[in-house]
């Protein structure tokens, strides 16, 4: 919102010396949003008041030009002095007032004005408008002061108000009061502690009888009808020119006295208010919501289908205005319009909010009803329109004022006297809650519990309806204190406590993936059925069963991720398509598995605390969402340089990463071949952890990468965390002084076999003396068969407390062949 300092400063008593940066600091300190101080554009030399004396029309171009004498004061000899102007506006007669910029004045922007000749005449100078002034938009032309404002020759500037500020605020939802100069005052006036005058005190005539009957058929949309009705109006009356200033530079176009009228009273005391053209309407006055087949023509001229769910006000004829939002073209004000009805109303405010999007119709009047409008303020409103109008309109006001609908009250709100304090921190001397909730308009009454407790019962006031419990009390005594006051203390870290074993368990993967030159990524959460397609999954695969989120991001992504695969394959792709080719990505996060059937969630209330057997009803109905870590790679291993050509990524070190993760949590993985989409069938590994499945790796299918347009041969890998045991305490590993033995063995096997079971059996059967056993060669070919493979194994053993003897460790050796070929039918190769 942006007001005037002038605006704010009339309605409190503030020190000459308050500048607009203090009343900034001020708003700030109280918690609003100062956006921005924009001081008006300054303007050097003389600027001054003018009469229009004479106007020559010259006919002979082809646009309206005008050469005016202006007189700007008087001569020692007591003469008026006058100027000749050139000026291209028709908005003003002989005999108006004006702001005239003589040569040597330099305008907002630069702009310098000089003695020149021009349409065949001398100019000595320029007749301003608002625009040029850099006080607003005037459409109109130039800038008409008031007959009997000024003097010619008079310093235009403080006239205009040329030395005034603006401050523009963003206002939040739930201060819909300071969307006024009313709210904002009273905000000021609590921050500086000065004395505030509030605008909407005034009297309001007693109700004698309606101006119109109006019927409230849907009291939860409407709870508040006011009008008054003003006669008489000349509609060729001007709107005076310090409400045009003051809606200029609030940020509104001046449009007609009525209109401005009812925007002046908007920005003044927050409440919106609407004027009929009362001769327009037909019968009884109906507020009710709208059908489905119903249409309505609106001010700007559109044709709008109405919907069961937005707010009408109707007559005899049907819809004639969306209630809230804008008025309808058949009750227009008109340039003929005498008879104005001032409608003044309190509005649902969600049904506002969505009348506004559903028709997207966004206004000043729709800002502030959606934010709620103080519901007391509709008589107050509409009198002080009617008193405007009558008073630059030539207007009479009507007797009577129609007043129907009954708002609810607010609820008192009790708390104890220091919950403040407690909350805070902070010591608070006597009496500060009681006053600081005065200050903002409760109504208070202390007293004292059965325990010797202090307490306070604030009632809010009407324009506070997000004074509800007392934690908004609380808000309300620490922002006004100022959260400055309250001290910013660290608590001290409990002893004993820290990462539990999970926890530590994850920051150990994540700092193991890294340290082998893995990339953390957060990929998007969310995913859609069209991605289970691209990567191949059976119409049966437990990972399509997902769970749809109800406000989702991303209409075509609105399903919860089963699988970190898809995730991070977009997070690949999208740095592939940024020029990245060798790329290493890993992500650690819940997936959500749903049941075949869930269970309905049960509503709990927030009363108190749930029952212990309502929680776990809870807990029991919500899917398993287990800790997944996976990784993708694509493109080089090992870069190419100077020294080699690089290697390619391939399904072993997708195998590998899988070896690291276990190795980070301190456990072992039984490696076998699988076959799970969306990995080649040919190229997947399967881990478990005794029976248990606890992940995949591999080379992706070629049908999946072309799908998703990924590099040829990407990998990737996932891992269920929570599947791997929790090992509490990882054993130290027990470093021997002794040295150690190598020995390498070769075996035939069938070409079937998997590497994973000769790798344990060599194990089980070396004993405890087989410290090591690595896999440095396969070998197929006609040298050891066909359907035969040769896998090359290097054995290092040691002794823990002693020099291992050759002979000892070739006796190993031959027991862990002999194991080997009793289980897997391997044969030493010659």
């Amino acid at each position: 919102m942006r007001i005037p300092v002038s605006w704010l400063a009339e309605h409190l008593e503030l020190p000459e010396d308050t500048s607009a940066s203090t009343l900034a600091e001020a708003f700030v300190r109280i918690g609003l949003e100062v956006e921005e101080v924009t001081p008006l554009a300054s303007v050097d030399g003389p600027l001054v008041v003018g009469r229009v004396a004479e106007i020559e029309e010259l006919t002979e171009f082809k646009k309206p030009v005008r050469f005016c004498r202006v007189e700007v004061g008087e001569e020692e000899s007591g003469e008026q002095r006058t100027q000749g102007i050139i000026c291209g506006a028709t908005n003003f007669s002989e005999g108006a007032l004006v702001v005239l910029a003589l040569p040597g004045t330099v305008l907002p922007g630069g702009f310098e004005i000089s003695s020149r000749k021009t349409y065949g005449r001398t100019s000595e100078g320029m007749i301003c408008s608002s625009k040029e002034l850099g006080i607003g938009e005037d459409l109109d032309g130039i800038l008409v002061l008031p007959p009997g404002s000024a003097d010619p020759g008079e310093d235009a500037i403080d006239l205009v108000g040329l030395d005034d500020t603006i401050i523009e605020l963003s206002i939040t939802p739930d201060r819909g009061y300071c969307f006024s100069v009313r709210g904002l005052a009273r905000e000021l006036s609590n921050a500086l502690n000065v004395p505030f005058g509030d605008p909407a005190t005034r009297a309001v005539p007693e109700e004698q009888q309606p101006s119109r009957p109006v019927e409230i058929q849907d009291s939860t949309a409407c709870d508040r009808f006011v009008f008054r009705r003003v006669t008489g109006v000349d509609p060729t009356v001007s709107t005076p020119w310090w409400i045009r200033r003051r809606l200029a530079l609030a940020g509104i176009r001046s449009i007609s006295l009525a209109v401005d009228v009812t925007n002046y009273v908007m920005l003044e005391l927050g409440q919106p208010l609407h004027s009929w053209d009362a001769t327009k309407l037909t019968g009884t006055v109906v507020v009710r919501r709208a059908t489905d087949d119903e249409k309505l023509t609106t001010l700007d001229g559109v044709e709008r289908s109405l919907a069961s769910d937005d707010i009408v006000i109707c007559d005899d004829s049907g819809p004639v205005s969306l209630a809230g939002v804008m008025g309808g073209a058949s009750t227009e004000i008109g340039p003929d319009s005498h008879d104005v009805l001032l409608e003044a109303a309190h509005w649902d405010p969600a049904s506002i909010a969505r009348m506004i999007r559903r028709h997207k119709l966004p206004s000043e009047a729709g800002r502030r009803f959606e934010r709620s409008v103080d519901p007391a303020l509709g008589p107050v409103a509409a009198e002080m329109a009617a008193q405007l109008l009558v008073r630059y309109g030539d207007g009479s006001v009507e007797t009577g004022r129609t007043d129907v609908g009954e708002p609810i009250a607010p609820e008192p709100v009790t708390m104890p006297l220091a919950l403040p304090d407690r909350v805070a921190g902070v010591s608070y001397e006597r009496g500060v809650t009681a006053k600081r909730l005065s200050q903002i308009g409760c109504r208070i009454e202390v007293s004292t519990s059965d325990e010797g407790v202090g307490l306070v019962t604030a009632t809010p006031p009407s324009w506070r309806p997000d004074l509800i419990q007392s934690a908004d009390l609380v808000e309300e005594v620490l922002r006004l204190e100022g959260y400055h006051t309250i001290p910013s203390v660290l608590p001290h870290a409990p002893a004993g406590r820290g990462l539990d074993e999970s926890q530590q368990r994850r920051r150990s993967v994540s700092r193991a993936l890294a340290h082998d030159g893995y990339v953390e990524v957060l990929p998007f959460p969310f995913t859609g059925q069209d991605v289970f397609d691209k990567l191949g999954l059976d119409s049966d695969d437990s990972r399509r069963r997902t769970l749809t989120a109800l406000n989702a991001l991303e209409t075509e992504r609105s399903e919860l991720s089963t699988t970190l695969i898809p995730g991070l394959l977009e997070s690949l792709q999208r740095n592939v398509s940024r020029g990245h080719r060798d790329l290493a990505l890993f992500h650690i996060g819940q997936v959500v598995q749903p049941d075949e059937k869930p269970e309905a969630v049960p509503e709990l209330g927030v009363s108190g605390r749930p029952a212990d057997e309502e929680l776990a009803a809870m807990r029991a109905a919500l899917p398993a969402q287990p800790t997944h870590v996976g990784a993708v790679l694509a493109g080089n291993r090992e870069r190419a340089g100077w020294w080699g050509k690089g290697r390619q990524a391939g399904w072993e070190d997708s195998v590998q990463a899988a070896r690291t993760v276990a190795e980070a949590a301190g456990v072992e993985l039984t490696v076998t071949a699988g076959d799970l989409a969306p990995w080649h069938p040919g190229r997947c590994a399967e881990f478990k952890v005794g029976d248990t499945v606890v992940g995949h790796a591999g080379e992706l299918h070629p049908k999946v990468v072309e799908a998703m347009e990924l590099p040829k041969r990407t990998c990737a890998v996932e891992l269920d965390l929570d599947a791997l045991p929790l090992v509490e305490k990882l054993p130290a590993p027990h470093i021997s002084a002794y040295p150690p033995v190598l020995l390498d063995v070769a075996l035939v096997v069938d070409a079937s076999t998997p590497t994973a079971e000769v790798t344990e059996a060599l194990r089980s059967g070396g004993g405890e003396l087989l410290e090591d056993v690595h896999l440095f060669d396969v070998y197929s070919g006609e040298q050891i068969g066909e359907g035969k493979k040769s896998l090359a194994f290097a054995l290092r053993f040691r002794a823990p407390d002693r020099t291992l003897k050759q002979g000892e460790a070739i006796e190993a050796r031959d027991t862990a062949v002999a194991a080997a070929e009793e289980h897997c039918g391997a044969t030493l190769r010659s």
